[in-house]
């Protein structure tokens, strides 16, 4: 098996679930010391498997769309494990799918905060163990959806976390410390265990919604969803040190969708 992150510590947002643990389920495969982060409670169950399993696993419960939540996270990790290598921010999704002028003010607000504000927040609260050590690594999940239908809101998080990728690459290469991001097309996963949104979807919702599924489809080159393996691969790559000449990238990992 790869080893390529033996002995390394590697914090992985929104690990409860979907992406975001896969990539923790295969970066402790490959010998990582991995925190978990997530606002759901059973991402202690998660950290207690892997423990089992052998690996070195902690979990943190916290809240990243604020900073308190994100620098918790950070502090947890370095008090655990004494330092930090690698940071996979995760945390985002689609909470409401529909045309930007079914929108209320409010959920323009919530899709923004739930899909840039951890990545903001995570990476300023990583970068002084980064520095610290002198070397490191970011990995930002971004979205090919920001050429999308029926995601305006999401659109423009995500535009923002491509940015954010690119501009702290370009200040922080000197520092040794690259920062990436992978931008997922549509992706099959299993049920949510926590959906993004708890409201019972109408009719004309499920109908906005499939169109996005279409859209999705019909705009990839390959013509389908990608696997939890397959997205996973591309963000550990960036992570690697296989990546060592690789900075400031957005990789489309969507089957020639390139959002």
């Amino acid at each position: 098996m790869n080893r390529r992150f033996e002995g390394q510590v590697i914090v992985v947002t929104g690990a409860g679930q979907g992406i975001g643990l896969r990539v923790a389920e295969r970066a402790s495969e490959e010998g990582a010391k991995v925190v978990l982060v997530d606002r759901a409670s059973h991402i202690h169950e998660i950290a207690s498997s892997l423990v089992k399993q052998g690996k070195e696993a902690i979990a943190v419960e916290a809240d990243l769309e604020t900073w308190e939540g994100a620098v918790g996270a950070v502090e947890n990790a370095k008090a655990h494990f004494g330092h930090i290598d690698k940071l996979i921010n995760n945390v985002g999704g689609t909470i409401w799918a529909k045309p930007y002028e079914h929108y209320q003010p409010s959920e323009i607000e919530k899709e923004v905060r739930r899909s840039l504000f951890p990545t903001l927040w995570c990476c300023r609260a990583v970068l002084p163990a980064l520095l610290e050590n002198g070397h490191g690594a970011i990995v930002n999940v971004s979205s090919v959806a920001t050429r999308g239908v029926n995601r305006v809101p999401y659109a423009a998080a995500k535009g923002g976390v491509n940015a954010l990728t690119v501009a702290l690459a370009f200040e922080y290469a000197e520092y040794n410390i690259r920062v990436n991001a992978t931008a997922p097309g549509g992706t099959d996963a299993p049920a949510r265990i926590i959906p993004r949104n708890e409201q019972q979807q109408s009719d004309e919702e499920a109908i906005w919604y499939q169109q996005i599924v279409d859209q999705t489809k019909n705009t990839s080159f390959m013509g389908r969803y990608g696997t939890l393996d397959e997205q996973a691969s591309a963000i550990l790559f960036l992570a690697s040190d296989e990546a060592s000449y690789i900075t400031g990238t957005i990789l489309p990992v969507a089957g020639g969708d390139c959002g």
